[in-house]
């Protein structure tokens, strides 16, 4: 009996072992899942992306930002609105991780190095003061800027006579405008302005004026133009058929393959479906 009550009493504490040991393996287990879980949060994104450039593309490098930023508190993504030109020489520097410009890079800009990575396209609307006119031909709109076409009546449009707006020099959707209609430094402006919503303004606020504006600001303020009998629509410009549009362009030095992981990352997120719900909902047109 003796005998019997040992073994009992020593396979009872084998069993209590190996009890012991398992609870041992097993908080083990929990901390291996606790360590692995702070490897991924000290895996997150962190740090700064700096853009600077065109002023017609801050409503679209606003909203990615902030969606960005929402889903990567630790990231910081500043903007400075310069114009195109001055943002393609902000990150040829390297003073900006990426140049935001409205217009096509030059063939100078490319050769320093600088890629041209289109994100979205844009339609540049010419428009109005209400009440001048309906539509023109881009023969009329090229005599306009000219300065050869001086009154609404030579177009058989009432308003009395034209007054010609336009962007400051450097402007991306003054450099696109001017090359489409090939009028490089021919254009007669009474007044030259340093943004989208300035020009809009102006336009508004004085008879007979005509300007030219992304196709994303639009409002009721003004009258966008028929172009050769063509609206400025987003599916006119994807059906190629309205004369004026541009692309957006997120410039880096060297090709985005080649950039840190954070701003890999940047343009990852523009290529999701978020980024992409992101650029229609601010009205421009998706690249994909």
């Amino acid at each position: 009996m003796k005998t019997k009550k040992f073994l009992a009493v020593l396979i009872s504490g084998i069993l209590m072992a190996a009890l012991l040991s398992g609870c041992g393996t097993d908080k083990g287990g929990d901390n291996s899942a606790a360590n692995t879980a702070g490897t991924n949060s000290e895996a997150k994104l962190s740090g700064t992306i700096k853009m600077a450039g065109s002023t017609s593309m801050e409503k679209l490098a606003n909203a990615l930002s902030e969606s960005f930023m929402a889903e990567n508190p630790k990231v910081s993504v500043t903007a400075e609105f310069i114009g195109s030109s001055a943002g393609i020489e902000a990150v040829t520097s390297g003073s900006s991780n990426i140049g935001n410009s409205s217009r096509a890079l030059k063939d100078s800009e490319k050769s320093a190095g600088i890629a041209e990575n289109i994100v979205a396209i844009d339609g540049i609307a010419v428009i109005v003061n209400k009440g001048s006119a309906e539509e023109l031909t881009k023969d009329q709109l090229v005599s306009i800027y000219k300065g050869e076409t001086k009154n609404w009546s030579d177009v058989g449009a009432s308003g009395g006579a034209i007054v010609v707006v336009g962007r400051e020099a450097g402007s991306g959707t003054r450099d696109a405008f001017e090359e489409i209609l090939e009028l490089k430094n021919e254009c007669a402006y009474a007044n030259e302005l340093d943004s989208t919503g300035a020009v809009m303004a102006k336009v508004a606020s004085t008879p007979g004026a005509i300007g030219y504006v992304s196709l994303d600001v639009l409002d009721d303020s003004v009258t966008a133009l028929k172009i050769d009998g063509v609206e400025p629509t987003e599916q006119n410009i994807k059906d190629d058929k309205y004369l004026l549009s541009r692309p957006f362009i997120m410039a880096t030095k060297g090709e985005i393959s080649q950039q840190n992981e954070l701003v890999k990352a940047w343009f990852d997120y523009i290529e999701s479906d978020a980024g992409q719900k992101i650029i229609q909902k601010v009205g421009l047109i998706t690249v994909k």
